[in-house]
């Protein structure tokens, strides 16, 4: 997928006259490997962002990322593209659903899905006030006002909504950090189990390209396609498993995670 770069670049430093200051925390000890002595605090107090303009299917978003982030919230992976792509490719699928993004990043493919389908979607993250604001610019850059529903939200953490009515929950190359599955899983199975249903979309308009699959409500859409060892992504759809889940890969390594129990 085509990315076209610009030349702007915004240097964010504290107490500057900037709109947005840098977080002087660093959540890194959540996802330090056994044994680091690291006691969580930064020295960095600065941030950096680049705008680059990012070839979605049918359209072109401007998109502004962190020079550096330490959940890598601050760039594009492989595959919220190769997900725009298999979305568009299975419209119906996502259709009058309600929408909770997580792992949203910089926001890109809930924009994305925004604009393409007039998508009811909130966007989901790490509870850092700068991935929020960074998704609000993006918004706005793109003509998205207001800014799409955001909720700060770490996984294992309790959920801020306590009967969410998302029947679709997606999320692009999420599986990076091993040590965060069980929280991930943990966060992933309260959305799925207390699903309060508000308007529900008829079977018959779900079914994967016209045959006898269809996405059950709720349900999990996930893209993978960063590279780690097989062991450790095996490790996620164990767990889910472990969990209650049931995993169903769709192709092109998509992947519908459901409660086990749920009518097809």
């Amino acid at each position: 997928m085509g990315t076209h770069y610009t030349s702007r670049f915004w240097l964010v430093v504290n107490n500057s006259t900037s709109d947005m200051d840098i977080a002087l925390f660093s959540p890194s000890s959540l996802f330090a490997a056994d044994g680091d002595s690291s006691d969580g605090e930064t020295t960095e107090t600065r941030q950096s962002f680049v705008e680059r303009n990012h070839q979605f299917p049918g359209i072109e978003l401007q998109i502004r990322e962190f020079g550096f982030h330490q959940l890598n919230a601050n760039l594009l992976w492989p595959g919220t593209f190769a997900f725009a792509d298999w979305l568009v490719q299975h419209r119906h699928l996502i259709q009058r659903r309600r929408c909770l993004e997580i792992g949203s990043g910089t926001g890109a493919l809930a924009i994305f899905l925004k604009k393409e389908f007039d998508l009811d979607i909130t966007t989901s993250d790490y509870n850092d006030q700068e991935i929020e604001d960074n998704i609000v610019h993006n918004c706005i850059a793109n003509k998205i006002i207001p800014s799409l529903p955001h909720i700060k939200h770490t996984w294992g953490d309790e959920f801020p909504i306590s009967e969410p009515d998302w029947d679709l929950i997606i999320a692009s190359d999420i599986l990076l950090y091993v040590k965060q599955y069980p929280n991930l899983i943990k966060s992933l199975t309260f959305l799925l189990k207390t699903y309060k249903p508000t308007n529900v979309v008829s079977p018959a308009e779900c079914k994967l390209n016209g045959a006898d699959t269809e996405l059950p409500h709720p349900v999990f859409l996930m893209s993978w396609r960063r590279r780690i060892g097989k062991d450790d992504e095996s490790l996620f759809f164990t767990g889910c498993e472990e969990a209650g889940l049931e995993v169903k890969h769709l192709g092109n390594r998509v992947y519908c995670i459901k409660l086990r129990d749920s009518n097809l």
